[in-house]
């Protein structure tokens, strides 16, 4: 059995740890209602951003931009965003399983080209002995910026025009509250154009393009692949931190119930061992006496 003083250092132990534990959380969870406010107040301008895009689609040749154009040749360019630290629950395994599976499919189908973005991404696939094409470390740690975003999404739809690529696709964690994050496969190029013509949004009217629909087009499809990479980081940071402050607050809720059980038995140890002076200090004076 363990000594009063090893117990009440292992006390000490966890009470530091849960004290970590909580500032942890609490941090987290700061940056969540931040995250998760800058998440709802972007959503409406990508839809009508999406919205106008596919008005503009249904008015001109499914093959009338390189990036709608579907390919039925070339490799296919993979996205996995995850974080740069750990502590955060099961949010980075749940994606880079899901990335392993379609890794093993797509293999399976041809060449497949892989971008890291986070540390835990990367040194899953290196551990794997995946060659990866690029990697992105700590892009952010403190908050998602549009430039970011505007970078990765700009080197994504250079590298599809050039033809390379068949397909570019983007796994990542969907933020859906603190405590949910579902692990998602979007494919980012080639965007999807309007087939069936009842998709064809309707209105009583339509734009004047200027200085034609096609270069508005164009403009409108790259605006709008940067919007999807900057929507993508940020549901990815506010799942991280939401599935950070769900862990820690599981963590600092076991160091109290492990307290709470070290401090029991500690109490056990000290009163037997009252006890047992007790018996001794009697048997002695018993001993004298006789």
């Amino acid at each position: 059995m363990p000594s009063l003083r090893d117990i009440r250092r292992r006390i000490a132990s966890v009470k530091n740890t849960q004290q970590i534990t909580n500032a942890m959380k609490m941090v987290s969870a700061a940056k969540l209602q931040r995250a998760q406010d800058r998440v709802l107040s972007t959503r409406p301008y990508a839809e009508r951003l999406g919205f106008i895009v596919e008005h503009l689609q249904a008015r001109v040749r499914p093959t009338a931009h390189p990036l709608l154009t579907p390919r039925d040749e070339g490799k296919t360019l993979l996205l996995l965003i995850t974080s740069d630290r750990g502590l955060c629950g099961g949010f980075n395994t749940n994606v880079e399983r899901l990335a392993l599976e379609q890794l093993r499919q797509l293999s399976a189908r041809g060449e497949v080209d892989i971008i890291a973005v986070g540390k835990k991404g990367r040194d899953y696939l290196a551990y794997r002995q995946f060659s990866l094409h690029e990697v992105y470390l700590e892009l952010f740690l403190r908050q998602v910026l549009y430039e970011q975003a505007q970078e990765v999404a700009d080197k994504l739809i250079r590298a599809f025009l050039e033809g390379t690529y068949r397909q570019v696709l983007v796994i990542y964690n969907r933020f859906r509250s603190a405590m949910s994050q579902q692990p998602t496969i979007l494919r980012l190029l080639p965007m999807s154009a309007l087939e069936d013509a009842e998709a064809d949004p309707e209105e009583p009217f339509d734009y004047l393009y200027e200085p034609s629909a096609p270069e508005v087009l164009d403009s409108l499809l790259r605006k709008q692949v940067e919007m999807q990479i900057f929507q993508i980081f940020q549901e990815s940071f506010a799942g991280e931190h939401g599935a950070r402050m769900t862990a820690m607050d599981s963590a600092t809720t076991n160091a109290t119930e492990m307290i709470g059980s070290l401090t029991l038995t500690f109490n056990r140890a000290r009163q037997a061992a009252i006890t047992k002076e007790l018996i001794e200090v009697v048997s002695g004076a018993d001993a004298l006496q006789g």
